[in-house]
């Protein structure tokens, strides 16, 4: 039984070993953060609170290596400045790529429903000049009431009819 309880013990230590390997820092709103990955570039060292293998922030090893002389920070500091820059830049550049494409689908959105919209009006002219050619063709028209039963069209609403017709031709056959 002392064996089993060993065994579960062991098993506890190394299961917790994963949480060592853990960065812990302060971001720049001021919230605890935690990651299994080094914090960004701009979060300064002082803001490093726990990396893995030890308290000690691993930024912090290269300076402190080179301050015999009062210029060993300086080269230290330019390098970090460069990649914000670069990151900065990369990062105006996805966000205008980003921005482009989003302004393209758009473009081809508004596109397309202007081509649907060409094609029903297509559509209502294409139907609208048969039934004009019908209605002027001078053959009895049928209609069907309310009833469903058949009757035949009088003059005047015959007339109503080409009239509506009309207004349809004028407003989508626009060429």
């Amino acid at each position: 039984m002392k064996m089993h309880k060993l065994l579960l013990l062991a098993v506890a230590c190394t299961w917790a070993m994963g949480a060592s390997a853990q960065w812990q820092w302060i971001d720049k709103d001021g919230r605890k953060v935690f990651s299994d990955r080094p914090p960004p570039q701009e979060i300064p060292e002082k803001s490093i609170l726990k990396q893995p293998g030890g308290p000690r922030p691993a930024r912090a090893a290269a300076p402190a290596a080179g301050t015999e002389g009062a210029d060993a920070p300086q080269p230290g500091a330019a390098p970090a400045a460069a990649p914000k820059v670069a990151a900065s830049s990369t990062k105006d550049k996805e966000l205008e790529q980003k921005k482009a494409a989003a302004e393209a689908a758009e473009a081809a959105k508004a596109k397309a429903e202007q081509e649907k919209i060409a094609k029903a009006q297509a559509e209502n002219c294409t139907r609208a000049r048969q039934a004009k050619a019908t209605y002027d063709s001078g053959r009895i028209i049928t209609q069907t009431n309310a009833q469903g039963e058949r009757v035949f069209m009088d003059e005047a609403a015959r007339n109503a009819e080409t009239k509506r017709i009309d207004g349809i031709i004028a407003t989508d056959c626009k060429r």
